[in-house]
């Protein structure tokens, strides 16, 4: 493996890091950046597989929580419903993401413009809905109704389309169901634990015999770049979008999409 493969490599991890739990579309940004690099990887299995690091960062700065969790799970019924509303959220994106794998990463994945227009479109959405005069009724994502939970991860579907942000998706749908901003996030960051960890089995399972000596060692670079980006990422979110929102994030996509758009025209 050359050191110009090592860089692009380190660079696409601290870009998976810093961008997996905002709601940017971190696949988008790995893709984009992957293009114009051109940073290939068979599959495009490197832009999942580096997922483990951002899952790691997640991991370790919640261990505290999740241990309490897993302690209070046998004697308390909060405890318990908390966590079934994690998995009843989980399961659309499970299910869907199991029978359309080989589709979204063969067509949807490969559709550079398709992923430009997505961020510009949810970037407006984005905006739209910061701007709205919601009234929360749930700030705390122990209470989130079953129901509200399963709507939230059929929100999170729309992520397997590349620019639309699974994070993005999960927060806007829980605003939209009630939630506030501060325990959308959360709500997000606990689902995005199951799902990643799904979205990188899988990829590791249908792409294991793809996979050579050198991309597991830029894989290995990624991991370590995206652990380090999403421990920064998750512990100043949080704070970040209960004082200023998500204003910030939609015109970051916007913009980033229309230079996507102006870079496909020129090259």
């Amino acid at each position: 493996m050359n050191e110009t493969t090592l860089v692009g490599a380190a660079l696409l991890g601290l870009i998976e890091g810093l961008t997996e739990f905002i709601p940017v579309s971190s696949t988008a940004h790995l893709l984009l950046v992957g293009h114009f690099l051109g940073f290939k990887s068979p599959g495009n299995s490197f832009e999942v597989l580096i997922q483990l690091g951002a899952i790691g960062a997640i991991l370790s700065v919640y261990f505290a929580r999740l241990w309490k969790l897993a302690t209070d799970l046998p004697s308390s019924p909060k405890a318990r419903h908390f966590v079934g509303a994690i998995l009843l959220a989980f399961l659309p994106a499970a299910v869907i993401g199991a029978m359309a794998h080989g589709f979204i990463k063969s067509v949807l994945f490969e559709s550079t413009a398709l992923i430009c227009w997505v961020l510009i479109a949810g970037g407006i959405v984005l905006l739209v809905v910061d701007r709205m005069k919601l009234t929360p009724k749930y700030t705390n994502v122990m209470d989130y109704p079953l129901s509200m939970a399963f709507k939230i991860g059929l929100c999170q579907t729309l992520a397997m389309i590349p620019g639309t942000s699974r994070s993005g998706a999960t927060i806007v749908g829980a605003l939209l169901l009630g939630a506030d901003k501060r325990s959308a996030a959360e709500f997000s960051f606990f689902l995005a634990m199951p799902t990643m960890a799904g979205a990188f089995t899988l990829d590791l399972y249908k792409n294991y015999d793809l996979l050579a000596a050198d991309d597991v060692a830029a894989i290995v670079v990624g991991f370590v770049m995206a652990f380090i980006a999403g421990v920064v990422v998750v512990r100043s979110l949080l704070d970040f979008v209960s004082r200023r929102g998500f204003t910030l994030f939609g015109w970051w996509r916007i913009v980033v999409g229309t230079l996507g758009l102006v870079g496909l025209w020129l090259l």
